[in-house]
């Protein structure tokens, strides 16, 4: 046991300890941000406000403008969100989980297209292009982007996306050194996994009681 803490805590020398302390802080709130969105309670959004707000941090520090930009855009999403899932849609019933519409699929595609062209802009801008670790953080930025819209707006879809984007971004961040981030990543996406079939049993129920 002590040699795994040894080789985590390895993968950290040189850097500062506020840095390794708020991304410890930043696990903590993701994964019970995550918690509450496979329990579809509404806490999923102040929890994850500060999870988010602490990764923008780290990700700025560590040059990763994909990711960070995705931290930038989920508190925006997640203010929307939070409007969304309090909004009563009758006098009795909240905003209920549903599945996309081919309209909501064609916009998805033209927002996962134009995420990944923006972000590629950006790193053209800074000079950032780093190998495959560049291409990887534009990809799950695309992914990501259509998740956290899906999510906010309560579409089951947005759940495949995490999974997906979840499990790309694991070796993302076990390269970069950010191991506490990589096994977050994983976390999530086995969790993320039992999400699914969560709202899937839940999103029964309330077609069985239309």
């Amino acid at each position: 046991m002590n040699q795994i803490f040894d080789w985590l805590f390895s993968q950290y020398d040189g850097t500062p300890t506020h840095i390794v302390v708020l991304e410890l802080i930043g696990v903590f709130f993701a994964i019970l941000s995550v918690v509450f969105s496979k329990r579809n309670n509404i806490l999923v959004y102040p929890t994850g406000l500060i999870g988010t707000a602490i990764a923008v941090y780290i990700l700025i520090f560590y040059g990763l403008l994909g990711d960070m930009i995705i931290n930038a855009y989920y508190v925006i999403m997640s203010i929307y969100g939070w409007y969304i899932w309090s909004r009563k849609v009758d006098k009795n019933h909240y905003t209920p989980i549903t599945r996309t519409t081919r309209e909501e699929q064609l916009k998805a595609v033209g927002i996962f297209f134009g995420t990944m062209l923006g972000v590629s802009l950006v790193y053209e801008f800074f000079d950032k292009w780093e190998n495959w670790v560049s291409y990887t953080d534009i990809l799950t930025t695309g992914i990501f982007f259509v998740g956290m819209w899906f999510m906010a707006k309560k579409k089951i879809e947005n759940w495949l996306l995490w999974i997906v984007g979840d499990f790309i971004s694991v070796p993302l961040y076990i390269y970069k050194g950010l191991i506490f981030s990589a096994i977050l990543y994983l976390i999530m996406t086995i969790i993320a996994i039992y999400g699914y079939y969560s709202w899937k049993k839940l999103l029964n129920k309330n077609l069985q009681t239309v």
